[in-house]
Formats: C-alpha cells, sequence, structure tokens
C-alpha cells in the first residue's frame, strides 16, 4: 500500500511539472547513452532528487534526470541513468520509477545497458536485442512484496512484437541486431574469467550489472518489455580481456549515434506494433 502511495505522490509531483498527457514509450539509459535525450525536442526534464521517492543514482555515466519530449513524432519518458543493485543493496531500487510508467498510462518499457561480450564473435560498438535473461545475482526486486503478483511469470518477458519491430528498425537503418542472453551479475567488480566461462556453459551471450531487475518489475506491472544492450568490452578472459568501467563508458558513447539512429527508427514503427 505505502508503494502505491508513493508512487500516486511522484506522479502527481511529474504531471505538475509538464509531464501529463499521454506517452507511446518509455526507456531506461544505460552507461553512456544518456545523449538520447539531445534527439528530443519540445523537452522537459527533472533532476530524480527532486522527485519524491525516487532513487538516486551516483554512477558516472548516469545522469540521474527524467525527460519527456517528442521523438519521431511519438511522445516518449526518458530515464537518463538509473540506481543499481550494487549502489543500494536493493534489487527492487527502480521500482517507483517502474511503477511510475505504468501510474502514466504508458505501455511500453525498454531497458537499454552497457554490457561485456561473452562470445568472441559478439564485438564491442555492436547491439544486441535481449531475448531472455539469467538472474545469476540471488536477488529479486520482489521479495518482500506480499501480493500475489509476485509470482509473475516470466516466460516471454522480453516481447515478441516490440523485437520485431526492433529487428525491423534495425534493417531500415543498415544496423546489424542479433539477439542475446544477458546474464544478471550484481557487480560492482568485474566477473572473473572462471565466472565468464561458467556464463558461457550456461546459455548467455552478454553479461552486465542492471536490466534484470526492471524487466521483472515491468512484467509485474504488466507492461511490455524490450531490452537492447550497447557491447562495450569483450568479457574477463576472452582474448585476454580485462574490463573497466573507464573502457565501458568510452565504447557506450563511440556507439551512441548508431544506438540513436536504431532507437528513432524503433519509435518511428512503434505505430505498427
Amino acid at each position: 500500500m505505502m508503494i502505491q502511495q508513493n508512487v500516486q505522490e511522484a506522479a502527481e509531483f511529474v504531471r505538475a511539472r509538464g509531464f501529463d498527457g499521454r506517452f507511446d514509450a518509455a526507456f531506461v539509459l544505460g552507461t553512456g547513452l544518456g545523449p538520447l535525450v539531445d534527439e528530443l525536442s519540445d523537452a522537459v526534464s527533472l533532476p530524480y532528487a527532486e522527485i519524491p521517492h525516487f532513487p538516486r543514482s551516483g554512477v558516472s555515466g548516469h545522469a540521474g534526470k527524467l525527460v519527456a519530449g517528442m521523438l519521431e513524432g511519438k511522445r516518449v519518458l526518458l530515464f537518463e541513468g538509473r540506481a543499481h543493485y550494487y549502489e543500494t543493496a536493493d534489487a527492487g531500487a527502480m521500482r517507483i520509477p517502474v511503477a511510475l510508467v505504468k501510474e502514466l498510462g504508458i505501455p511500453v518499457l525498454v531497458a537499454t545497458n552497457a554490457a561485456g561480450s561473452v562470445r568472441a564473435e559478439i564485438r564491442p560498438g555492436s547491439l544486441v536485442a535481449i531475448s531472455d535473461h539469467l538472474n545469476l545475482s540471488g536477488a529479486n526486486p520482489l521479495l518482500r512484496d506480499h501480493s500475489e503478483g509476485r509470482f509473475v511469470s516470466l516466460t516471454g518477458a522480453y516481447d515478441e512484437g516490440l523485437r520485431k519491430t526492433l529487428r525491423s528498425a534495425a534493417t531500415k537503418t543498415g544496423i546489424d541486431l542479433p539477439e542475446g542472453i544477458y546474464a544478471w551479475l550484481s557487480g560492482p567488480s568485474f566477473e572473473t574469467p572462471a565466472e565468464i566461462r561458467m556464463i558461457q556453459i550456461l546459455g548467455a551471450d552478454l553479461v552486465g550489472m542492471s536490466t534484470v531487475p526492471e524487466v521483472i518489475l515491468a512484467r509485474y506491472y504488466g507492461l511490455r518489455v524490450s531490452a537492447i544492450s550497447v557491447v562495450t568490452n569483450l568479457a574477463a578472459g576472452i582474448e585476454g580481456a580485462s574490463p573497466s568501467h573507464q573502457e565501458t563508458k568510452d565504447t557506450a558513447a563511440e556507439a551512441s549515434e548508431k544506438f540513436k539512429r536504431l532507437i528513432r527508427s524503433f519509435v518511428a514503427e512503434l505505430s505498427h506494433v
């Protein structure tokens, strides 16, 4: 009950500051992907720190702002940065923002992230549509939720219709967009080479420290979900790789133009979903 009250208070606050009316989609922007906000027209923004009950993002590469505006003739909501499990020790740190998407009547949530590749053929700078995930963190954002809704099915969590739209958008913009399985580990330390070998055996293609809690929460709230990884590095031990956060930020920035083209094309096609 307290969560819903907090969500309503956050919604009332942002609606009174220009975030009212209809939206077509919401996006959570991962490390280095914030420049998408520069593509919006008629934009309004609010720092997370001003919004009641919102989490704080303290990671470089995450601005911590809520932004609304027009993109390809559609109205979109952008979360410029996220709060991570490794910052908060709370897998449900993004619950209020995700619930806000539902409260504002937005049907689609697209989560984006910077990820490591555990397959040498998926090179840094690639974009990958997530088709499924492995939760290897031992955490879940619905822990301590006592409603019947906590037993949410994650079969088809990554909406096939939205993935089809992503594939079409990629084709129209000449972008290669393979699909892959994303493994979520808690961070903030990067994985060991042994852990990466384990993840390969388990069948994942990507590894990262975010997104999965947001997807679980989005399905809990009945949203349609899609997710995109920008591959920023080869995972530990692959071709001698030793990842760093600076590498993650630098490669995400380099890939941001391609990412923006894909998202613009995707948003333009959303009416066909």
